[in-house]
């Protein structure tokens, strides 16, 4: 592949259980490590829950498509790598798990998987607006307006996040996780760099990236600080009302902010993006050559349904799982 080529899509990705997701603009691949040491690819059509409506593919709103779409796609390659990884091992279904499988059928993987992203969705409110909303209340007394006191609010926020971030770095399984998640930046930087996608190629490459999920996540308590500053009341259930309402709007100008920080090297960008660059120091690792391998798969497999053209020669093999009836 040669340097001058330019990539037709912005390619992202997710580190899962032992493996990678890479995500183009039609389908996603998910490439896990098994118990045998073989690398199994599962690859799928993308669909969109809210793409499919006009409203949704314009600036701000699709951004609010694409992050419902993360979490559920994210939610569902999670469980399914944990599978293949041989984490979810076989057990005897407990007498309530029958009785759930007996009533709702093949459906019953579909509906936990979205009990699972709405009970995510939940806690991440209380923990990241609706925390932040009771703390910063302890402050109104020492202030005369509500300009300041959304400041407050948004930096209890930021804190909140940091520390959340640094506690489960801290973690040793996710420490793991964080690796696969370098791998994914290494392998992209590769490709975008113009590079063949070998583990040598991939290895000498940065680990940070500007589309990170990490830098997303840190744009949104940046730009719901600034937001929410202008939203002046001071009962305290009405602001915790306008945090949980005004949500998919931060999160539509966010995905804007990060879409347009990928496409430039300016310096205003490269001052934009440095605190999300900073935070992935924290959220990805460097990966080992097996890890590499399963991002390079990952993406090759993409690239040969998007831009069969741009597929580099690998000297990897790996099998492909067969597709679901």
């Amino acid at each position: 592949m040669s340097k001058n080529y330019k990539a037709k899509t912005y390619y992202g990705g997710q580190a899962v259980i032992e493996g990678v997701m890479m995500k183009g603009r039609n389908v996603y691949a998910t490439a896990v490590r098994t118990p045998e040491g073989d690398i199994a690819v599962d690859k799928r059509g993308n669909s969109s829950i809210l793409g499919k409506y006009k409203l949704f593919t314009r600036p701000i709103f699709r951004g609010m498509s694409a992050f419902l779409d993360s979490l559920i796609i994210g939610t569902k390659i999670l469980m399914q790598s944990a599978v293949i990884a041989g984490e979810d091992t076989e057990e005897e279904p407990s007498e309530f798990e029958k009785k759930l499988q007996k009533k709702f059928g093949d459906k019953l993987d579909d509906y936990l998987m979205y009990f699972s992203v709405a009970v995510s969705i939940v806690i991440a409110l209380l923990l990241f607006f609706m925390l932040p909303v009771w703390l910063g209340s302890f402050f109104a007394r020492f202030m005369t307006g509500t300009y300041m006191l959304g400041v407050v609010e948004g930096l209890i926020r930021i804190a909140i996040f940091l520390i959340y971030i640094y506690l489960i770095s801290r973690m040793k399984d996710i420490q793991r996780v964080f690796q696969y998640h370098g791998a994914e930046h290494k392998t992209i930087n590769c490709f975008e760099a113009g590079e063949a996608l070998t583990p040598e190629n991939v290895r000498k490459h940065t680990r940070m990236h500007k589309r990170c999920g990490t830098s997303f996540l840190l744009i949104v308590m940046v730009v719901s600080m600034v937001v929410f500053v202008f939203i002046r009341t001071d009962d305290i259930v009405m602001r915790m009302i306008s945090r949980i309402v005004l949500v998919p709007f931060i999160s539509g100008i966010s995905y804007e902010i990060i879409k347009w920080a990928g496409k430039s090297d300016s310096v205003f960008v490269k001052i934009v993006s440095a605190p999300g660059m900073c935070l992935q120091k924290l959220t990805t690792a460097e990966p080992d050559d097996d890890q590499i391998e399963c991002a390079i798969a990952a993406l090759v497999s993409v690239l040969q349904e998007e831009e069969p053209e741009a597929v580099p020669v690998h000297s990897g093999e790996w099998r492909y799982l067969a597709p679901e009836a």
